[in-house]
């Protein structure tokens, strides 16, 4: 069922629920450390601890003897399973076969879990974990970009899009530049780590609380492993401590192991990764080389973009095709390319499988894109700003290198336009000259950066939700559908739309746990889809009980349907008015069903991936942020001075935790641009697997002067739930704005070379940037 019809008015004020800065429903629990993690639960009696055994001198080798008598001889061990105690299949990947839940034979890399140790206590199989004895015949890692591109490695098949004769392009424009970037990874360091408890129950059943974006996936994967019917395992999940991408397809491995255990011992079964294994064990955000090249004419105006990226995956697929997919979707950020090559490598090496992260790929993508125009800009010796809006999307030149039409560009420009006013760019870029030419040392950068990103999924099925609505005689209501809530603020969003279809207020709604024995089949909540999808799908079961009342009503007391109304509690029939709960009792009492199963499948969405073509994208989401920092030439620290943000959110169903999401979105994108360094050595290990050597954001990170709003728009002219638009991705790319300034500041030691700047831009990565323009001046 698609909605055509039956949307209130759009303005906030005409809605009472909907579009109202209401909280979290878990903020309180939230800050006063009631809030229930998998971990918090109270335990089962008998309840076992279940550690990971993995081989911590060897990064890639040849398993030749694996003695684990020390380990089962530990006191308080119970039971130590490894590949032959797996009942299925010993496979924990989403797709492709290529993932062992233990390693047999080889060791593919640092931190690849061989064994379980399960014990009366967590301490007790930590220690007994240690005791394994292994002996590995040491095999050469691939460890970068350039190892797996000589070797010739990847985990997928290369991919690439085409658009026109970019050959010609390349052979006829007027002007040619090219350059390389390299962008780091990012650890999720969500502050609740992987954890899963499985209780067993009769005839082979299997329950689970995991801490998992895809509840579904992971019941499926553990119904492989153990050899059963997926309906004979249920996996619950009613809160994560954040997720970020790292629990889409990570948490599976977990949730897996904890339940061959349960099923093993007959007990309850917890799993914890100790924060160490968990960054050394789980995959990160993808790391890329890109080298581009590109043809101009003599004002700046691209005719041509050949791009090449190679994307370092880890030692498996996990979801490479759909991250590397979306950072070639993203490589044109905001601008047209007449003609296009973007092309792509999923190189494997011998480190941990690089997976989801907030922005899926598309982060990568857009840097390079915007790494281009600062480059260009710099060429040039023009303002990179009015570069940029020289090249945005437009009419007539409005189709992307996959072939999509950007149908929205006007809001693009809105946006861009606006924020170069309000954030006073064009005085603050003349101040900043002024400022860099009388300052030796101290040198500051300004950028105002754009964001245009797609929202659904690029693989079609995923683009479906599910929810179950249940109106209970005494007016108060159930909801559930297939999302999770990983501080996002979805289960809030979608109970005020189910508030606003039934006229109660939001205390009337019952908020549960995605559960997959209530709603079946669902994908994950990523892509920035899941309250495009599971709210539209909770809609429509509201609305499907409230036709049924109100055809009921109709009949029952001779009014017409539209002469029905629902608010505040209560049902207007006419003249007559009463309850939601006693028109609900008249309802049962009549056998008028009072429960529905919502379901939504995201309409005008096609991607035929062979032949490169379709409409991947619902919509796009739009944004802008400037950014302004000083750099210490001297020590290559950086400070973000001020960061003005006006980002596109259609019309928000909850303002404040849209600002929120754009806030925190911005900062975390701030930290893979500027701090956050992942390092491995040269024999492939993760020397940054704790908070002592891995820099997340603090809160002397955030700029002091942080202005964000959202943009006044008309709504989403695509027809989402009530008009609104995603919102959990698209932040992240605001702060490109960042490391273009940062890049900018660099750039006034010597006007029109360009810094050699890789991301993250840390302290080292700044001073390498800052010797070369000085090398480059003196020569």
């Amino acid at each position: 069922m698609q909605p055509e019809s039956g949307e209130k008015p759009l303005g906030a004020a005409a809605l009472a629920s909907v579009g109202q800065s209401l909280p979290h429903d878990s903020a309180i629990r939230h800050v006063s450390g009631s809030a229930v993690y998998v971990d918090d639960i109270r335990e089962p009696a008998g309840t076992l601890h279940v550690v990971p055994g993995w081989a911590r001198d060897a990064t890639r080798g040849r398993i030749l003897s694996l003695d684990l008598d020390p380990v089962r001889a530990h006191p308080g061990v119970v039971a130590v399973l490894g590949p032959s105690d797996v009942p299925g299949k010993n496979d924990v990947s989403p797709a492709l076969g290529d993932e062992p839940m233990f390693a047999d034979e080889e060791i593919l890399f640092w931190g690849q879990p061989l064994f379980a140790v399960v014990a009366t206590t967590r301490e007790a199989a930590r220690h007994a974990a240690r005791k394994a004895r292994i002996e590995v015949e040491d095999l050469p890692p691939l460890l970068t970009v350039e190892d797996a591109l000589a070797a010739d490695e990847t985990v997928l098949p290369d991919y690439q899009f085409r658009k026109g004769s970019p050959e010609t392009g390349l052979a006829t424009a007027g002007h040619l530049m090219e350059g390389s970037l390299r962008i780091g990874g990012q650890e999720h360091f969500y502050l609740e780590g992987q954890v899963s408890l499985a209780v067993p129950g009769e005839d082979g059943d299997m329950f689970v609380h995991t801490s998992s974006q895809h509840p579904s996936e992971t019941q499926h994967i553990i119904a492989r492993v153990l050899a059963v019917p997926d309906a004979a395992v249920t996996v619950e999940v009613r809160r994560m401590g954040g997720g970020f991408g790292g629990k889409e397809s990570q948490a599976n491995h977990w949730a897996a192991i904890a339940a061959i255990a349960a099923r093993a011992t007959g007990r309850p079964c917890k799993l914890r990764l100790d924060r160490d294994d968990d960054m050394i064990m789980t995959g990160k955000r993808h790391d890329f080389r890109v080298d581009w090249k590109l043809g101009h004419d003599a004002e700046g105006l691209l005719r041509v973009v050949d791009m090449r990226l190679f994307a370092r995956c880890g030692y498996s697929a996990d979801l490479s095709l759909g991250v590397v997919d979306r950072s070639m979707f993203h490589a044109d950020s905001s601008y047209y390319y007449p003609d296009a090559m973007i092309h792509s490598r999923r190189l494997k090496t011998h480190t941990c499988s690089n997976t989801a992260f907030r922005g899926f790929g598309g982060p990568q993508g857009m840097l390079a894109a915007e790494r281009m125009m600062d480059a260009l800009a710099i060429r040039l010796g023009v303002d990179p700003l009015d570069l940029r809006k020289r090249n945005f999307y437009r009419e007539g030149r409005d189709v992307t290198p996959y072939g999509m039409k950007v149908e929205e560009h006007a809001t693009l420009h809105a946006i861009v336009e606006e924020l170069e006013e309000s954030s006073d760019y064009r005085r603050r870029r003349d101040e900043i000259a002024a400022f860099n030419a009388s300052s030796p040392i101290l040198k500051k950068g300004l950028a105002l950066t754009p964001v245009k990103f797609g929202i659904s999924f690029t693989l079609k099925h995923l683009n479906q939700a599910g929810a179950l609505v249940h109106l209970y005689t005494d007016g108060s209501i159930h909801l559930n559908h297939g999302g999770t809530e990983m501080g996002q603020g979805l289960f809030q969003k979608v109970a005020q739309i189910v508030a606003e279809e039934f006229g109660v207020t939001l205390d009337k709604v019952k908020i549960t746990a995605t559960h997959t024995g209530k709603v079946p089949n669902t994908g994950p909540t990523a892509a920035s889809s899941g309250t495009d999808l599971n709210g539209m799908a909770a809609k429509i079961g509201a609305e499907t009980i409230r036709g049924r009342l109100v055809a009921f009503a109709a009949e029952r007391y001779q009014v017409a349907p539209d002469a029905i109304s629902f608010a505040g509690n209560r049902v207007q029939l006419g003249e007559r008015s009463m309850t939601l709960g006693e028109l609900a009792r008249e309802a049962h009492l009549a056998r008028i069903q009072l429960s529905a199963a919502g379901f939504y499948a995201t309409p005008n969405i096609t991607w035929d991936r062979p032949s490169a073509s379709g409409r991947p994208f619902f919509y796009f989401a739009y944004g802008a942020a400037c950014s302004e920092v000083t750099v210490d030439t001297m020590t290559g620290e950086m400070r973000v001075d001020r960061v003005d943000i006006l980002h596109d959110v259609g019309h928000s169903l909850n303002p404040a935790i849209d600002i929120g999401q754009i806030e925190g979105g911005f900062v975390q994108g701030m930290g893979w641009l500027t701090t956050e360094e992942l390092v491995w050595d040269d024999r492939g290990r993760l020397r940054t697997h704790a908070p002592s050597t891995y820099k997340i954001p603090t809160a002397s990170d955030v700029p002091e002067d942080f202005r964000v709003a959202l943009y006044a728009s008309a709504g989403n002219p695509s027809p989402t739930v009530y008009r609104s638009k995603a919102v959990g991705e698209p932040p992240v790319m605001l702060a490109i704005s960042v490391f273009s300034a940062i890049h900018d500041a660099l750039a006034s030691l010597n006007p029109g070379a360009i810094p050699d700047l890789d991301a993250p831009a840390t302290p080292e990565a700044i001073l390498h940037a800052v010797l070369s323009m000085k090398r480059s001046r003196a020569g």
